[in-house]
């Protein structure tokens, strides 16, 4: 799919290949673009170049990228998909959906930056935004240069 060797840098080719979902309406108005961790491990290329497809992207005037977010098609003040929850609400979600379940018990570390960023396939400021909501919320609790651990189930929020 991807000339490596060829005269064409890599970044430009996966643009490419994203403009054309844009263009066939594989992606739309609000829709978001796959994140660089995504790029990165679909296409086998390094982070740096799925960080120039966005830029790349937003040069041609097909995406708007909002910090912590993501990418998503149209300019700045493009209504996302209704359908669209910011990725950090979904993975806190999913790490309160498993302490609910007793996964991880009271007291508990949650997984790790590290960890979850593989999990996941996010970057290291997604990941902090995620352990940023779930404190916000009550499930959770830093302990500076220990870990984020599982609050008592009263400071859980009431669903």
């Amino acid at each position: 799919m991807l000339d490596r060797e060829g005269p064409v840098p890599l970044f430009k080719q996966v643009a490419a290949l994203v403009r054309d979902q844009i263009e066939r309406g594989e992606l739309t108005a609000g829709d978001p673009v796959p994140s660089e961790a995504a790029l990165e491990k679909h296409y086998e290329i390094a982070r740096t170049t799925a960080r120039r497809v966005a830029r790349e992207l937003r040069e041609m005037g097909l995406v708007h990228t909002v910090q912590g977010e993501g990418t998503f098609v149209g300019r700045p003040g493009t209504p996302r998909s209704a359908k669209q929850m910011p990725l950090y609400q979904k993975i806190a979600g999913e790490v309160a959906q498993r302490i609910q379940l007793g996964e991880i018990s009271p007291n508990k570390a949650i997984p790790g930056e590290k960890v979850m960023m593989r999990q996941y396939s996010v970057a290291k400021v997604t990941v902090r935004q995620a352990v940023a909501h779930l404190r916000e919320q009550g499930w959770v609790f830093t302990v500076p240069y220990r870990g984020t651990y599982v609050t008592g189930p009263e400071k859980w929020p009431i669903n």
